[in-house]
């Protein structure tokens, strides 16, 4: 007889505070946690207007001190408690470090482009975990799951800043989950390769990365469906992140906290 991930995973019933849940990777994650019977708090600027009484939507600029304190008071106010949480918001926006046709252009890094997104990627990890840490401390049980990237770990061409975002998540998975074992509260960290097409593939990020890279936006789209580099031949599908998120949540990942892990099919260097 077969067992159904719900029951597997026990997580019926836990409440969890996903930020930029209405979209991309956060909107599956949101999809996963809500199947599996979980309680769900998305936080983000843009409602996704699903109907579920497990569900509660609480607009939130997630670098805003304030409105961290806010979703953090409904969510406990809601459901009563809070059992973890998944840093998922974020941006990226593609330039790069030199150009020497354009060394002033419109794709070299600025500094606002570089404020930008270490406020939305790094500040808002901060900001949220430094608010649910202290609900999961007080009860000594909860996860924490930082969302990062593939290029945090390997770099990637035209998001040196994004990488670098990442890469600080990473080092804050590792430091606060030393901090926060003692207290039975884990950390750990999730960093997607390739992943199927989201709505936030817009032509903006397109251009800069095409340029970055030297090719033509057509050029870029058609390498979209190149995976030889990828030994499982194929991209990432949103589910199967959500999949791995909603396990680190569980208590089925009791004993892992600390790592980042790479969920890219197997892509790496070599």
């Amino acid at each position: 007889m077969s067992v159904e991930k719900t029951n597997w995973l026990e997580i019926a019933g836990k409440v969890y505070i996903v930020t930029g849940g209405s979209s991309g990777i956060g909107k599956a994650i949101v999809d996963e946690l809500l199947a599996d019977g979980a309680k769900v708090v998305n936080a983000d600027l843009n409602d996704d207007e699903r109907q579920n009484d497990n569900y509660l939507f609480v607009k939130t600029d997630v670098t805003n001190k304030t409105d961290v304190a806010n979703v953090v008071a409904k969510a406990k106010a809601h459901f009563g408690t809070i059992d973890g949480l998944v840093n998922n918001a974020g941006i990226n926006i593609p330039r790069i470090l030199v150009d020497p046709v354009d060394p002033t252009g419109k794709y070299v890094i600025s500094e606002e482009n570089y404020d930008k997104m270490f406020t939305v990627n790094v500040k808002s990890v901060f900001l949220m975990s430094s608010a649910v840490a202290k609900v999961l401390v007080e009860k000594k049980h909860g996860t924490i799951v930082n969302m990062s990237s593939e290029s945090g770990l390997e770099g990637s061409q035209g998001a040196s800043i994004y990488s670098g975002t990442k890469g600080a998540i990473n080092g804050f998975t590792r430091a606060w989950a030393k901090e926060l074992g003692q207290y039975n509260v884990r950390c750990i960290g999730v960093a997607p390769g390739v992943l199927e097409a989201t709505g936030l593939r817009t032509l903006s990020y397109e251009e800069g990365l095409a340029y970055s890279r030297h090719k033509t936006v057509e050029q870029l789209r058609a390498g979209y469906a190149n995976t030889s580099t990828i030994p499982l031949g194929r991209s990432g599908k949103l589910a199967e992140i959500a999949n791995l998120v909603a396990y680190f949540l569980s208590d089925r990942a009791g004993y892992m906290t600390g790592q980042t892990v790479n969920v890219s099919g197997g892509k790496s260097r070599g």
